[in-house]
């Protein structure tokens, strides 16, 4: 079974061996997709891997809007197809991916022809709104230190963690500056220990609290 059947099962045939036929792309770690002020050339869909989408104020602060896995789809590739709008935010492989492009024309023609290929996206970017607004929620209203404690619940592997400050302030809307100290104050209280590029939990408990 190709990927489009896999991730698009309402597709007709006909068109999921349109999108099968488009060639796969490798992407090593660390490769740029998009810029701010690029334009749309096409829709990406990630077959394996993780891409985040970054957004950088005047200040060189950033703020992770999104990621993209497999089965998921970028927000700002749908409204520049659409709307023909350049993008806002910067696109990074975290890991190596497996993409496939669809050309804008093809793009078009599938939204424009195919109920299943507009419901896919449609969902997608009605989930990615959701999220958004969780995150705008997040930052305005909820307290440093639960949405540290939460980042921090979230990416641990067991006990490790392995991520650098500048990372974990880009995940909360935060300063990179602000989220060291908290962990500083977190170490001296024993619940986490901190290491270059690694944070290792020691009392997940009081963290998962400080989350709520």
């Amino acid at each position: 079974m190709g990927w489009a059947a896999r991730l698009l099962p309402d597709l007709p045939a006909a068109e999921a061996a349109r999108l099968d036929a488009l060639a796969e792309t490798a992407l090593p770690a660390g490769q740029v997709l998009f810029r701010p002020g690029d334009m749309a050339q096409g829709f990406a869909v990630v077959l394996q891997g993780r891409v985040e989408v970054m957004l950088t104020g005047a200040s060189g602060r950033e703020i992770l809007l999104y990621a993209i896995e497999p089965g998921q789809s970028c927000i700002q590739t749908t409204l520049g197809l659409m709307g023909a709008e350049p993008y806002s935010g910067e696109a990074v492989t975290v890991t190596s991916c497996r993409i496939v492009m669809l050309p804008r024309a093809l793009f078009l023609d599938l939204m424009e022809r195919s109920a299943a290929f507009r419901g896919f996206v449609f969902r997608a970017f009605a989930a990615r709104m959701s999220e958004l607004t969780q995150l705008l929620e997040q930052v305005a209203f909820a307290r440093i230190e639960a949405r540290l404690a939460r980042a921090l619940c979230d990416l641990a592997q067991g006990y490790e963690i392995h991520v650098t400050h500048a990372e974990l302030a880009a995940r909360i809307g935060s300063a990179r500056e602000v989220v060291s100290r908290q962990l500083e104050k977190w170490a001296a209280r024993k619940l986490i220990t901190v290491d270059r590029g690694r944070i290792t939990i020691s009392d997940a408990e009081t963290l998962r609290q400080l989350a709520m």
